[in-house]
């Protein structure tokens, strides 16, 4: 008796550990496109069921119902940048995408909350979670998509669609981006050249690595022109001065220094600067 209970349970037990090591395909996989837009990134992470045989919109998903598009988890779109959605402002971020499918035209909703398993049910629907939500039509394709897909067409340089497509039917939803003010800006700031910072930057390397005192004198004085008079930056162009046995304006560059460092509070640089004018007073 205790050996047929002993066979039994390793039976058992050998059973269970073959169930455990079987994979098995998921019947609705889980899909994830990544598609740079003008200078955005959109991405969509989705389930794709596939038909087999079943009658879809009308049937295995109802007209007039809210539809997680897709399968298992809410499908989740994100955008890197705002946007706006069929002319509804859309700030950057991540998602939820449900829809309301219809014979001949569907309502797309851009939902915030991202955390819920497929659609909330209406009970649990909140319009302060709707982000955007758009009317768009449906059309008909002429071959059959076996499996819920969804892909982004339609690239310009400011904007794009997503289309969702499964059956013989397919939905295009229009973004766009304010790409133009982007490149006009880059291109602004490009045509200036260095920024006050990297003029700064240089000009502190030079002057700590004792290179080129009179190019980083130049490079010091562009940084005040493009930024203004900063105690800090002063203090430098200071240095820089005295480096080059330019006492005199030395002192003066560090008293206006030291003035604007009072004004603002900083005792470190009105004392850094008191300690260098005695010395170059005693130099000049």
């Amino acid at each position: 008796m205790k050996k047929t209970l002993l066979l039994t349970a390793c039976c058992t037990l050998l059973v269970t550990l073959l169930s455990a090591q079987i994979k098995t395909p998921q019947p609705s996989p889980t899909g994830k496109i990544s598609q740079e837009v003008g200078l955005t990134k959109v991405e969509v992470e989705y389930s794709r069921p596939s038909a087999k045989g079943r009658k879809i919109f009308g049937d295995l998903v109802p007209f007039g119902d809210l539809w997680r598009t897709g399968a298992n988890a809410s499908t989740k779109v994100t955008f890197g940048d705002d946007v706006k959605v069929g002319g509804t402002a859309l700030p950057k971020g991540t998602y939820a995408l449900y829809t309301v499918p219809g014979e001949r035209q569907w309502d797309i909703v851009f939902y915030k909350n991202t955390s819920l398993w497929g659609a909330p049910a209406p009970a649990d629907y909140k319009m302060e979670d709707v982000a955007a939500k758009v009317t768009v039509a449906s059309s008909s394709l002429r071959d059959a998509v076996e499996t819920f897909t969804i892909e982004i067409s339609n690239l310009k340089n400011d904007g794009a669609t997503i289309d969702l497509m499964w059956e013989n039917t397919k939905v295009s939803v229009p973004f766009t981006q304010d790409t133009d003010s982007k490149v006009m800006a880059d291109i602004k700031t490009q045509m200036e050249g260095p920024s006050a910072n990297t003029y700064y930057s240089a000009a502190r390397y030079y002057y700590e690595e004792k290179k080129d005192m009179k190019q980083a004198l130049a490079w010091v004085d562009q940084c005040l022109a493009k930024g203004g008079d900063k105690f800090w930056i002063l203090r430098l162009k200071a240095n820089i001065q005295a480096e080059l046995g330019m006492y005199k304006d030395a002192i003066a560059t560090a008293e206006k220094s030291s003035a604007l460092a009072k004004t603002e509070g900083n005792m470190d640089y009105q004392r850094m600067n008191a300690k260098s004018i005695e010395e170059w007073k005693m130099k000049k």
